[in-house]
């Protein structure tokens, strides 16, 4: 069994880890071990295991190159807690898995993760002002609005006053949008462009939208400093200043702003830690878990760089602005760290760029599941947002160009004639549902046949067309739609319709000739006296 690429999708976690456990069921070699003076068939010793399993992953383009054997044996041990593995006494569940020389071998059957049941989803439908009525307080259903096409009645009615008719017509003169109808618009063409940056049919899978604050996006997209950092305006909710002056230390090394004490050797070491323990502390990960799904399916998109920085920017911008600033400052942070060439090694054993996905990776994402593969998704995200942070954690210029031409045209005052709405809008962004493949079948089937069933009965009716171009024609159309075909023909009489036998005439004279055997000529007698 080989590896595939689990691109974007709903429960991707899950069918990564049920992929990853046949992988390592299928591939693992076993052999013959003595334990104890007895000899075990088919098993493989502990350190065997994360040898083969961090081969495999490193291997993996849906993990890379930048799993350690730490985050293996962390996934081993998650193994043998679901019973995946097994110790050769069929001990799992409590045991702990160690990088040693204890043995271990598969259960009959390795436990594959069920997926979850879908939540159910309300269809919300967001409203707007009624601007034909500004009495009462009523709205419409549609958000988005298409450019006014103008065809030749409503060309001749905006310039009747050419030929000497004006027709009645009135200004619309509309009224500022409220708030609610802002956060509506927001959240609408936001989930819209979520959903056609990662090239899905719906998000219900991955992300319930009730969840999603709009107040929280638009306080994301506007109230930012020149560095386009979150601004809180609940002070409360600031990192403690410790923390911050801590970050800026590590961040300008050498040139530490707020540093005025005395350096010791190992200064920066402890000032690392310092952080570290913070951020490992929070009770959520910065990405929250309610948005765990959404983050690891735009992880199948990391193939195309640019769709995947748009689908990150636009999920940046659904977390809750305290959550935002922390990541922006960690991320920004954890970057400079690892690209700056004077800070002194943080660690003795790995190098520093590892260092920090391996210390903050998990308070960034995780999974409240433990038998999710969450810090191996966590340290390939947060290693692509490290790479890419400039970019990422900036706000979405198309999403804010889209969603204020919007409101724009909303706001902007028209000319209605009677019988004209000037106002010609699409229907709002739905998601869609799942349908069964006997209903997907039948709706393409029918959705097929109706234009090519027309398209038929205009071959068969042209009179235009000559006869040997038809009968041509109609071949290559039985050749390539069968089906169809017999439907408008099931029999070959049918067929014959359209080709009615011509009938042939012989002249009269040959017609009056043939009638009678020929005989010889004969001379008559003359009546003339």
């Amino acid at each position: 069994m080989e590896a595939r690429l689990v691109g974007p999708g709903p429960y991707r976690a899950t069918r990564l880890w049920n992929e990853t456990i046949e992988l390592f069921r299928d591939g693992m070699p076993l052999r013959k071990h003595r334990c104890h003076f007895k000899s075990y068939e088919r098993c493989f010793t502990a350190s065997e295991a994360v040898d083969w399993l961090h081969g495999l992953l490193r291997h993996n383009q849906n993990f890379g190159p930048e799993v350690t054997r730490t985050q293996t044996v962390q996934l081993l041990k998650k193994f043998l807690k679901n019973h995946v593995i097994e110790d050769i006494k069929g001990r799992w569940g409590t045991e702990d898995f160690e990088d040693s020389g204890h043995l271990y071998r598969f259960p009959p059957f390795s436990p594959l993760k069920p997926y979850p049941k879908q939540f159910s989803y309300r269809k919300e439908i967001v409203k707007f002002p009624n601007w034909d009525d500004l009495e009462r307080d009523t709205f419409r259903e549609h958000i988005p609005v298409k450019p006014i096409v103008l065809n030749s009645e409503m060309w001749f009615k905006r310039h009747s006053i050419a030929i000497g008719e004006v027709p009645t017509c009135k200004l619309i003169h509309r009224r500022q949008l409220t708030e609610a109808n802002l956060e509506a618009i927001w959240k609408s063409m936001t989930l819209s462009h979520l959903q056609k940056a990662i090239g899905v049919d719906s998000l219900n899978d991955m992300l319930d939208a009730k969840l999603v604050n709009p107040k929280h996006i638009i306080q994301n997209v506007y109230n930012v400093n020149k560095q386009g950092v979150v601004i809180l305006e609940d002070k409360s909710k600031e990192l403690p200043h410790w923390v911050l002056s801590a970050m800026k230390c590590l961040a300008n090394w050498p040139r530490c702003p707020d540093l005025k004490q005395p350096t010791y050797l190992g200064f920066e070491r402890d000032v690392f830690r310092t952080i570290a323990d913070f951020y490992g502390h929070m009770k959520e990960p910065l990405l929250t878990f309610q948005f765990f799904d959404i983050f690891v399916s735009v992880l199948g998109l990391l193939q195309e760089e640019k769709l995947a920085i748009e689908a990150l920017q636009i999920c940046c911008l659904l977390l809750p602005p305290p959550n935002r600033r922390k990541l922006q400052l960690l991320i920004t942070m954890m970057a400079r760290i690892s690209s700056n060439k004077d800070l002194p090694p943080l660690s003795d054993t790995v190098g520093t760029r590892t260092l920090m996905v391996q210390a903050f990776s998990r308070c960034i994402l995780c999974s409240k599941d433990e038998v999710d593969l969450d810090e191996l998704l966590a340290a390939k995200l947060v290693s692509f947002l490290m790479d890419n942070y400039h970019e990422i954690l900036n706000a979405s210029p198309s999403l804010k160009v889209s969603v204020e031409e919007h409101v724009a045209h909303l706001q902007r005052v028209q000319i209605k004639y009677p019988g004209a709405d000037t106002d010609t809008t699409l229907p709002a962004p739905s998601y869609c549902h799942q349908i069964s493949t006997n209903e997907f079948e039948h709706q393409r089937t029918n959705a097929c046949q109706g234009p090519l069933a027309d398209l038929l009965e205009e071959i068969a009716t042209n009179t235009e067309m000559s006869r040997k171009e038809k009968k041509k024609k109609l071949k290559q159309f039985q050749k390539s739609y069968p089906e169809v075909y017999k439907e408008r023909f099931p029999t070959p009489e049918s067929e014959a319709v359209l080709f009615p036998e011509k009938s042939k005439q012989k002249p009269l004279l040959l017609l009056w000739a043939f009638k009678k055997p020929f005989q010889p000529f004969h001379r008559t007698r003359s009546f003339r006296m």
